[in-house]
């Protein structure tokens, strides 16, 4: 059996989830607790060049990280930080002086090998202690992993690490690859195991290594409560309890679980991570997370459209994120051209010299009942809802759909508002209804791209509409269930994302102001 070793990335993996703003103190007490759990390894954050917030676990230098650390670095625990190469140069990086970090992870794409091999020599000349890691080891070939291990063993760094970016690996495509790295590997030459948990394998996946038979010794990352970006990582608590249990008690869990009540949690209720379908569906297709990530953040897409653009991605892309690349294949995926001229011509006939009300779906729509049913009646309005069926006390003109995934949601009851229905062309290019061209009304802002309270309005903009009021439109709060009037319209949207929806509408919003009468009638976070 091998000796197994926890390298905990929480600061640094996930730092992913919160954009890294940790807070100092926070960052301070969970490296003093890790140190008190006697984990082997606590990766303190990025070295990046030009970083300065001393709240954020990314660092313009390795003298920023000292502070962080404990008073007292003694017993078994070392400290280090990762570089993405090419995000800080080597002369940025002081030698080591064993008062801050020891160790340097070093990332690296398989274009980038061989800098990466002099950037790694020039850190260990510095003293560093450097672990070597390729991103997606796993999609690597044979020839190739056996090209890069021969390379490796003139390096003879501290770590040469084996890593699942797409969390896809089964018990025996880690296996198969283990046993060639051990086998080609320099003896004294640490492996290392850095996995996603998008098919729930992490921790499997590590047993598997810890009840290999070799002489050499292995590290597993892990992370406290799993905390990393989509699916998150292995649980640090879960596998320290692990070799307690069933090699020997090396761990003390206390130190751990009062950082998962007192720093994690916070940030999981308001950013989740975790298992889900998206993330599934990224792995079974080879496919990068963030591929995942960028659909599921549109939220206008099923399970079947999200696999189905997935799917599309071409072989060559799958295991490198190519954001462009998504957003052309959810927009083509999305559009179908129409010449809506005729649509346009209909809806300003509706609309000549009338208010325009808009009803959106936030909360307010049911909390300001009254309100909004006075302001209906003592107004000469046309009443449009948008991406929702409207409550019954609302009696509207029309009903504007143009997220796909609500319309599925909802397709049985618009069917009996046939008349009423407009709706854009990445829904239906039926002529027989009101269908408006998808991509002729997207904002520029890719945020909030495709938001249909703005689409909408630059819809009836164009039909010659200048004045319009605007009620359940209130913007995101902190907290999903908080967002809507009905409950089955709850999001998964990330709550960082909520912030930068807030911000890139209310832009928007002063934008057309410039030429167009809005006003809130009921509570906005857009209403100036």
């Amino acid at each position: 059996m091998n000796k197994v070793g926890l390298l905990d990335c929480t600061l640094r993996d996930g730092g992913y989830v919160n954009d890294f703003a940790f807070g100092k103190d926070c960052m301070a007490a969970i490296l003093k607790n890790l140190q008190d759990a006697n984990i082997e390894i606590a990766e303190c954050g990025f070295l990046k060049s030009g970083e300065t917030d001393p709240d954020k676990s990314l660092f313009g230098s390795v003298e920023a990280i000292k502070p962080l650390l404990p008073e007292h670095k003694g017993g078994k625990t070392m400290f280090v930080a990762m570089i993405a190469y090419g995000d800080i140069s080597e002369a940025e990086i002081s030698p080591c002086d064993g008062t801050s970090v020891t160790g340097i992870r070093l990332t690296f794409h398989e274009k980038e090998l061989e800098q990466a091999l002099s950037f790694a020599a020039g850190l260990k000349e510095k003293g560093y202690k450097v672990f070597f890691q390729p991103v997606g080891t796993a999609y690597y070939s044979d020839a190739a992993l056996l090209a890069l291990i021969e390379k490796v063993n003139g390096l003879r760094p501290f770590a040469f690490y084996l890593v699942d970016t797409l969390g896809a690996m089964y018990k025996n495509d880690l296996l198969r690859m283990y046993y060639l790295v051990d086998n080609n590997l320099r003896d004294g030459i640490r492996i290392g195991f850095h996995s996603h948990n998008n098919l729930q394998l992490s921790f499997s996946n590590a047993q598997e290594l810890i009840l290999m038979h070799s002489k050499r010794e292995i590290i597993i990352d892990t992370s406290v409560y799993g905390m990393g970006r989509g699916a998150g990582n292995l649980c640090t608590e879960l596998l320290a309890q692990y070799i307690n249990k069933n090699i020997m008690h090396r761990y003390e869990l206390l130190p751990v679980l009062e950082c998962i009540d007192e720093y994690i949690l916070p940030v999981y209720f308001r950013s989740g991570w975790g298992y889900s379908v998206p993330y599934y569906l990224a792995a079974v297709n080879g496919c990068h997370p963030n591929y995942a990530s960028y659909l599921v953040s549109r939220q206008t897409l099923r399970m079947r459209d999200i696999n189905n653009i997935i799917k599309s991605i071409p072989a060559e892309k799958k295991t490198m994120f190519d954001k462009e690349l998504v957003k052309g294949l959810y927009l083509q995926y999305l559009q179908r051209r129409v010449d809506d001229s005729a649509a346009i011509a209909e809806l300003g006939a509706l609309c000549a010299g009338r208010r325009v009300l808009i009803l959106a779906p936030g909360r307010t729509l049911a909390e300001y009942r009254a309100e909004i049913e006075k302001f209906i009646r003592e107004k000469r309005l046309v009443v449009f809802a948008v991406n929702h069926i409207p409550l019954p006390c609302y009696q509207c003109d029309r009903i504007f759909i143009s997220n796909l995934k609500r319309f599925k949601s909802m397709e049985d009851l618009l069917t009996q508002a046939a008349g009423k229905l407009v709706c854009t062309s990445n829904i239906s290019a039926d002529k027989n209804l009101c269908v408006l061209n998808y991509s002729d009304y997207l904002i520029e802002d890719d945020v909030i791209s495709d938001n249909a309270g703005l689409m909408l309005i630059n819809i009836l903009k164009k039909a010659g509409v200048t004045d319009f009021a605007l009620a359940g439109y209130d913007g995101f709060g902190g907290s999903g269930e908080k967002n809507y009037f009905d409950d089955k319209m709850i999001g998964g949207a990330e709550f960082e994302r909520r912030d930068a929806i807030n911000r890139s509408v209310s832009e928007y919003f002063k934008k057309l102001r410039k030429t167009l009468a809005i006003a809130f009638i009921t509570p906005s976070v857009y209403d100036e």
